[in-house]
C-alpha cells in the first residue's frame, strides 16, 4: 500500500484539490444533505462534527486521489470524488458525490473525466471499473460518459450495514 500525494489539477470549469477538515462547513452542505447520500455507502452527516471526522480520516488513505470540486466562476466546493488503485484487482475504481443544487450541470463527468485523465498520465492506467445503484441512474450516465461498458449486475452495502443497493457494473480495458 502506498500513500498518493494528491496534486491540484483543472478542467475547463473546475479545481480538483485536496479536501482538509477546514472544509467541513462546505462539505457538509452535501454529505448533511440526504438526496445526496440516498445512494452513497456513507450515511447522512447528522452534523458537521461527523464531516469533520471523515475529513480527518483523509490523512490515512492509501493508493487513493481524492479531491474536492472548487467551481471556478465563484471559489465555491460543490462537491468530491476520488479514484482508487485496487490492488487486488489491478485495476482504477471511482467514485463521486456533488452538492443537490449542482446536479445535471456536467460538473461531475468534467471532474470525473479529467481523474481518469490524471491516472493514466501518472499510472499509465488502463483498467477501470465503477458502479452505481440501480435506483440511480444518473450515476450509470456520468459513468458512460466517461467511457465505461455496463458489464453485469451486483450488489454494495453501505459501511454501516444499514443499506444494500442492487448495483450496475461498468469496466474499462483500454489496450485489451
Amino acid at each position: 500500500m502506498s500513500r498518493f500525494v494528491v496534486p491540484t489539477i483543472e478542467t475547463e470549469r473546475l479545481i480538483l484539490r485536496p479536501l482538509t477538515v477546514d472544509d467541513a462547513e462546505a462539505v457538509f452542505e452535501w454529505t448533511g444533505d440526504e438526496r445526496v447520500a440516498e445512494y452513497m455507502i456513507w450515511s447522512t452527516h447528522p452534523d458537521v462534527s461527523m464531516t469533520k471526522m471523515w475529513l480527518e480520516s483523509l490523512k490515512t488513505l492509501e493508493n487513493e486521489y481524492l479531491r474536492g470540486f472548487v467551481r471556478k466562476s465563484d471559489g465555491k466546493l460543490i462537491g468530491s470524488g476520488s479514484i482508487r488503485f485496487r490492488t487486488d484487482e489491478q485495476r482504477w475504481s471511482f467514485g463521486y458525490n456533488i452538492r443537490f443544487d449542482c446536479w445535471n450541470m456536467g460538473y461531475t463527468t468534467e471532474a470525473t473525466l479529467r481523474m481518469l485523465d490524471y491516472v493514466r498520465e501518472k499510472h499509465g492506467a488502463r483498467r477501470f471499473v465503477a458502479e452505481h445503484a440501480v435506483d440511480n441512474p444518473a450515476s450509470g450516465r456520468v459513468i458512460g460518459k466517461c467511457g465505461l461498458h455496463f458489464v453485469g449486475y451486483g450488489e454494495f452495502s453501505s459501511f454501516d450495514g444499514t443499506k444494500t443497493f442492487r448495483s450496475k457494473i461498468y469496466e474499462l480495458n483500454e489496450g485489451e
